[in-house]
């Protein structure tokens, strides 16, 4: 087993949106970034001394914009395959999100006001369909992709041998990233407490650190005892019948 490296880049500010590169035995990236941010990434993964022609794979952690928006581009650019979950295929095919949004607090509601959030992106279909766990030994990582469902029904996180979990929006920092190390809800839910299951889950693997899509690495510790706080905040705004859920 080799080493797997997590590093972060930067699509939107210092780390109000990320993308993510595996370095193994060959690089993979993890999700796409806003749409017209293909260059960006590229650029920041030859500045890592990687050919982005080296790219074995793209994996698209859920169907929300800011993480598939570029995932057409990155594939022209690096001439690597996508992997997304089935479940999201409706946004991948069509380039839109599922609406209305769900926010999570108050700046989910000034973010849903955004036009950019609502706009049609370039659409794609994945070349590797994800269903259930599936492992990435043979795209050059020791790494396996695991269904987190919640805050999209299709979404997923990559856990490396090494215990980093590329977490997508299983969770954030606080105000898309701008207080480090504070763990908190990303914008949007699909479904809150599904997600929080999901995250659950993924901390009972272990992992040794929580790489984010807004924001800086999570300590696992930490998430934990956010995880325990917001399990009791969402069942009670259940039995008050105030927690929406998509259908």
């Amino acid at each position: 087993m080799s080493r797997t490296k997590v590093v972060a880049i930067p699509v939107l500010g210092r780390h109000a949106v990320n993308a993510y590169l595996l370095l193994g035995r060959h690089p993979v990236i993890v999700d796409a970034g806003t749409p017209g941010s293909g260059r960006r990434i590229t650029e920041q993964i030859a500045a890592h001394g990687v050919d982005p022609q080296d790219v074995r794979l793209v994996v698209v952690t859920h169907g929300h914009i800011d993480h598939f928006g570029s995932a057409a581009e990155l594939r022209r650019l690096t001439g690597a395959p996508i992997a997304a979950h089935a479940a999201d295929l409706g946004p991948f095919r069509t380039g839109r999100v599922r609406e209305p949004y769900l926010p999570t607090g108050p700046m989910g509601r000034l973010m849903a006001r955004n036009p950019k959030l609502h706009e049609q992106v370039e659409p794609f279909e994945p070349d590797v369909l994800v269903r259930g766990e599936t492992g990435l030994a043979d795209f050059g990582v020791d790494a396996r992709i695991i269904p987190t469902p919640g805050h999209t029904a299709g979404s997923i996180s990559v856990l490396t041998d090494d215990g980093d979990l590329v977490a997508g929006d299983l969770i954030a920092n606080s105000f898309m990233g701008l207080i480090k190390g504070r763990p908190a809800n990303p914008p949007f839910h699909d479904d809150p407490l599904a997600n929080l299951a999901s995250l659950r889950t993924m901390l009972d693997l272990k992992p040794t650190r929580l790489h984010v899509g807004h924001g800086t690495p999570l300590d696992p510790a930490r998430a934990e005892r956010w995880a325990t706080a917001e399990q009791r905040r969402l069942t009670r705004r259940a039995a008050r019948g105030r927690l929406r859920v998509r259908a």
